[in-house]
């Protein structure tokens, strides 16, 4: 019985007429299911997708105008307090007369003192508007990050495109190491940030001194194309996800010229910067599945998504998956799927993939370390690195451990971003290309790539049981991403012979 798939085009899937007209025979005849997420599916299986292996966490935050402390010296009057590193945006700034771009030149200076302990902030340029995760969006820094009786420097920008550079008080070996200085807690330091529109030959230079210690960074010429835009300088914690909470005091600051003594409020725009609360955003308790949100521009409210960490083979609770039971594919199986998605939030060094998955084999655990994509997989992956932000591409592995995956340094792999933008998208697979390895093609929206499967991989085979949103091997932070009317192939068909296309192709 020939089968056909029905499309329903709403406004974010008006691109999707173009590409449905454009797939292979063999897609538009696989056995596919659609699923609308109106309601929790009751065929999905979810594997430690909503975790409670991990506690939820409190958050304190307690920074900003302290009227009678002097931690960083001088008359009493300063700013700073308990920074949080967490998961929900908090700031503590001054409002810039006007907002400033990577075309004009900054500069603050002032003192600061890092008490014994935990702790990891920023101290710089940033914009209100857009602050959403590590590496955030239009900012120019110091991150400091409290060690114990010393704390790292660094000194990084992110562009309006999520993508950034860094440098660091110490030394960077590119492509080894880096080496951060030990800078002891509990002493008052002076500072000073810069950015030069002109400097490194015209394309922007960062420098941030701390008692005479410099770093530097130049601005990628790529990314200076990207522009940022800046609203405020002050403080803010790390907005990443929960982590041990520290203090931070700077006193004597002056902001492109205007000084802040701080014996009385500067009346600096505070957000969330006296509170305390609860959070699920900590690592790695994952947080996604079916949910009654409408990010993905669906049809009506459900869908697929949600908090997704990289997990960790070497322990089962540290791995998740949440998908559709499908009778068993294999290599020599095309399989299919599409739909829609919104990225929401994107932390740096972190993973979201869908796909295709084996409900045994891509969550079992593993002592090594040297893979990153689960066994028998064919998917997406939603991926760094954090230099160029995030990027949508294929990956695969077999039963074993060939794999493969596309990466975002070929220059092929469309970028995404974590602005909550409704994409079109397709998955699909077809054992007959690449002279006959394989290949998987993907699409988002108009963009498209290709991944070819080496040469014997087919032959090392994998199976296939689940579709999905499964977590990689190898631990690190999260993305929150959305899926909505995704249809996939939930089981084989036999495969048509090139005559056999032919045929059908003809009027």
């Amino acid at each position: 019985m020939q089968k056909y798939i029905v499309f329903h085009l709403g406004p974010a899937l008006l691109l999707w007429a173009l590409i449905a007209a454009a797939l292979p025979v063999w897609a538009a005849e696989a056995a596919v299911r659609e699923e609308n997420f109106d309601r929790e599916p009751a065929d999905w299986e979810g594997v430690n997708n909503r975790n409670t292996h991990f506690e939820a966490r409190i958050v304190t935050q307690d920074f900003g105008y302290s009227p009678s402390t002097r931690h960083a010296g001088g008359e009493p009057g300063e700013v700073g307090g308990t920074l949080h590193p967490a998961g929900e945006a908090a700031c503590y700034g001054y409002h810039l007369p006007t907002p400033l771009t990577l075309d004009d030149p900054m500069s603050a200076a002032g003192k600061i003192l890092v008490p014994h302990g935990p702790g990891h902030f920023l101290l710089g340029f940033f914009n209100a508007g857009t602050l959403n995760e590590w590496r955030t969006p239009n900012t120019l820094v110091a991150r400091i990050n409290a060690r114990g009786e010393s704390f790292h420097c660094h000194l990084e920008y992110g562009t309006s495109c999520w993508r950034c550079g860094a440098g660091v008080i110490g030394e960077i070996v590119p492509g080894e190491r880096i080496q951060a200085k030990e800078n002891p807690c509990g002493r008052v330091y002076q500072w000073k940030l810069t950015y030069d529109p002109n400097g490194a030959e015209g394309h922007g230079l960062l420098t941030f001194s701390l008692n005479g210690d410099t770093a530097t960074c130049k601005i990628v010429p790529q990314h200076r194309g990207d522009g940022a835009t800046f609203t405020h300088f002050g403080l803010l914690p790390i907005p990443k996800t929960w982590d041990s909470p520290g203090q931070a005091w700077v006193d004597d600051v002056t902001v492109n010229g205007t000084t802040f003594d701080f014996r009385e409020d500067p009346r600096w725009d505070a957000f969330n910067n006296r509170r305390t609360y609860e959070t699920k955003d900590t690592r790695p308790r994952f947080d996604f599945g079916w949910s009654p949100t409408r990010w993905a521009g669906g049809k009506s409210a459900g869908e697929l998504g949600g908090l997704i960490f990289r997990g960790d083979c070497r322990e089962p609770h540290r791995m998740a998956a949440y998908g559709a039971r499908l009778a068993t594919l294999t290599l020599d199986t095309p399989v299919y799927a599409r739909g829609t998605l919104s990225m929401t939030r994107g932390i740096s060094d972190s993973t979201a993939s869908i796909g295709f998955y084996n409900s045994t084999w891509s969550l079992h655990p593993n002592p090594r370390q040297d893979q990153s994509i689960p066994m028998d997989y064919i998917g997406i992956n939603i991926e760094g690195p954090s230099s160029e932000g995030f990027f949508f591409y294929p990956v695969y592995r077999v039963h074993g451990d060939v794999a493969g995956a596309l990466g975002g340094g070929t220059g092929r792999s469309p970028h995404i971003y974590p602005d909550r933008t409704v994409h079109a998208w397709t998955l699909m697979y077809d054992p007959a290309g690449a002279d006959g390895r394989g290949r998987i093609t993907v699409t988002l929206d108009d963009q498209t790539c290709t991944l070819d499967l080496a040469p014997g991989a087919k032959a090392a085979g994998a199976t296939f049981d689940r579709f999905g949103i499964c977590t990689p091997w190898i631990d690190g932070n999260s993305v929150t991403v959305f899926f909505d009317d995704i249809q996939y192939t939930y089981a084989p068909e036999p495969l048509l012979s090139s005559s056999t296309i032919k045929q059908r192709r003809t009027p």
